[in-house]
């Protein structure tokens, strides 16, 4: 029972932290990946997706790009090249044919994706990553305790996540596939889609009609319950460590920013999500109990009155959705600011300008995001006067964000930067974030969403604020931290490999979202806008340019998982300090032993004690004995240089 007990059934907070580590990333791949299968019916709709139409449609923008740089001449559209109905190309095989015929991508199949990715990326790789692995590994480490407040409710949490995990892959599996009303499961939709079919099992000696609590919706919503109730777990037992387990001399204002980020998102998970999973169930009793909480009277489907219809809110559904949509973005995004405030401090050398203002506008913005969730919802018919109030509170909440961020900005000015790994991804995150959130401004207001609203507009705007925001976030504190975990250095030449085209890259698959979205480009087009060609003509050739940047951005992560991966056994073994941070976890051993500390640390001042006049090194860390029996240098002349400047000599 050594490894299972160890390794598996552990209670460690950094072994737990591991565990959600390595979960996230592979569920950010694996969401990543699904993102990609649908860029290919975007560019290509209709269009087979096996390799000889891969490899032809790489082959002409090989010689397009040369004829432009003008060498060559203008290559030929490739023909479609259809499957061999004898041998089924390899997503056909995986997927299956009712999704992939003969490599041709289903509209149902499309829906399927699209809401998969979006809620495997969100609630099972960032906030996983984000949240779990980064607050159960650092954040008992950075404020000085031995572990988590309830190391068995730790576990558990762990142990409900990789449930919900397997529920929501197992779901592709399932006749019909895995759910198809989009990531935020609007109803009646979500109420009525994926219904029981005849299945077939070994020919036709066995077959039954699939009951309706293992349909892919069904699965998602079951998954979800579990996973919502995993992330409750973690923040009672993040909010109670923070509280009471800090170590003497941890005052509230002595707490890095880091930890700061993990309370207020902590908080938000334990006000948000109650209502989402209370819904999530009603809306599962409304598809197996055959309720009608969420089904308006009078439905028709298929030109057939629906037989589950009585008088329910499809709007009520939105508003418990939505009152934890936009909470979670701040999820998303709080634990990305905190590790960047870590980041940043400790290349600049210097300490973070205006950290009390921080702490104070982190509580603001905690507090403003419960209550601007209906901005989501101008559509919905929506009177003038809710909607005042929710387009006032959307830009006013816009103040702290701009606060941290110009605090971070400014925290640059003047400091000795030091460009290392982290500090790549964290300089890269400033710019990237600003154009996520000051494209969100538009939003606020009802007249222009009402144009925007669906557009490809919207995902631009979002995923500048996630992807090169909180991901860019996530990419620097793996890199910061690693030392830390593993005693080992990540190499800084394969993560030079790895930024610089995923930065670039990045900018490409989602910049000329923004010139769609403002054309009008609706972002639900299974045919990527084609059907429209008449409105969309000016727009729709950046489908294929977007395309290839996510494909080749997909290649761009294979260095990051070799040095992730290589590293951990092979990476250049550094002392317990390699950063020469400030913070407690940095006084610990590398990797830190059972109990965390040799001995129990003591906090003498603030987290970003750097470049403090009259020390003999530009760090010093919270926990070093404070100075004594010797003056602190006072800047300025000596007293014998003072009459050169004009000064009386003191008596």
């Amino acid at each position: 029972m050594g490894f299972w007990r160890s390794y598996v059934f552990s209670t460690d907070h950094k072994v737990i932290g591991i565990q959600y580590l390595w979960g996230g990333l592979f569920f950010l791949f694996f969401g990543f990946c699904l993102m990609l299968l649908m860029r290919w019916q975007i560019a290509f709709p209709g269009q087979p997706l096996t390799w000889a139409n891969a490899s032809a449609h790489m082959y002409y923008q090989w010689c397009e790009a040369w004829y432009h740089l003008g060498c060559g001449s203008m290559p030929t559209t490739p023909a479609v090249i259809l499957a061999d109905p004898n041998h089924p190309p390899l997503l056909q095989i995986i997927f299956g044919k009712e999704q992939m015929p003969g490599g041709v991508m289903t509209g149902d199949f499309y829906n399927t994706l699209g809401a998969m990715h979006g809620t495997i990326m969100v609630f099972f790789g960032i906030v996983p990553v984000a949240f779990a692995a980064f607050g159960n590994y650092v954040m008992p480490l950075q404020i000085g305790t031995v572990d988590m407040a309830f190391p068995r409710l730790n576990m558990g949490s762990v142990i409900l996540f990789f449930l919900s995990a397997v529920f929501m892959m197992s779901s592709f599996f399932v006749p019909g596939g895995a759910a198809k009303s989009g990531w935020t499961s609007y109803t009646p939709l979500a109420s009525i889609a994926d219904q029981p079919q005849n299945t077939v099992f070994f020919g036709h000696n066995f077959h039954f009609i699939w009951p309706m609590w293992l349909t892919g919706q069904s699965i998602w919503i079951i998954a979800m319950a579990f996973n919502i109730t995993s992330s409750l777990l973690s923040s009672v037992n993040f909010i109670t460590t923070i509280v009471q387990l800090r170590v003497k001399g941890m005052g509230w204002m002595r707490m890095p920013f880091f930890v700061w980020t993990q309370f207020v998102t902590a908080f938000l998970l334990l006000l948000a999500f109650p209502p989402l999973e209370a819904a999530a169930l009603m809306q599962l009793m409304d598809r197996l109990g055959g309720s009608s909480l969420f089904s308006p009277g009078g439905m028709v489907v298929n030109g057939t009155p629906w037989h589950g219809t009585g008088g329910g809110s499809p709007l009520l559904w939105q508003h418990l959705f939505w009152f934890l949509g936009h909470p979670e973005v701040y999820v998303l995004v709080l634990p990305g600011l905190g590790i960047i405030s870590e980041v940043i401090a400790n290349n600049a050398r210097k300490p973070i300008w205006g950290y009390n203002q921080m702490v104070y506008g982190l509580l603001v913005l905690g507090f403003l995001s419960m209550i601007v969730w209906a901005h989501h919802m101008y559509l919905t018919g929506m009177g003038t006067a809710v909607s005042s109030f929710f387009q006032l509170t959307t830009i006013i909440i816009s103040v702290p964000t701009i606060l941290i961020l110009s605090s971070l900005i400014i925290s640059l000015w003047g400091g000795s930067i030091r460009f290392t790994s982290p500090m790549l991804w964290a300089t890269a995150f400033l710019p990237l974030f600003g154009i996520g959130g000051l494209t969100g401004i538009p939003l606020a207001f009802n007249a222009p969403d009402t144009f925007l609203h669906d557009s490809y507009y919207i995902i631009a705007h979002f995923h500048y604020v996630i992807a090169p925001g909180t991901i860019f976030a996530l990419f620097a504190g793996v890199h910061y931290w690693y030392p830390k975990a593993t005693g080992r250095m990540m190499s800084e030449f394969w993560n030079k490999v790895h930024f610089w085209p995923t930065m670039i890259l990045m900018n490409c698959v989602f910049f000329p979202m923004f010139l769609q979205g403002m054309a009008g480009m609706h972002r639900r087009m299974y045919d990527g806008g084609a059907t429209y060609e008449l409105l969309n003509q000016n727009v729709l050739h950046w489908n294929v340019f977007i395309s290839e940047a996510a494909w080749l951005m997909g290649l761009a992560q294979i260095p990051f998982i070799i040095n992730f991966c290589f590293s951990w056994k092979y990476g250049r073994k550094v002392s317990d300090n390699p950063w020469e941070a400030t913070t407690l976890e940095w006084t610990a051993p590398s990797p830190p032993p059972h109990g965390n500390f040799l001995k129990t640390p003591y906090v003498y001042r603030g987290p970003y004690e750097y470049s403090v006049p009259g020390r003999d090194k530009d760090f010093t860390p919270q926990a070093e004995l404070p100075q004594t029996g010797k003056p602190t240098p006072i800047p300025g002349p000596l007293p014998a240089d003072e009459k050169s400047i004009g000064i009386s000599p003191l008596s």
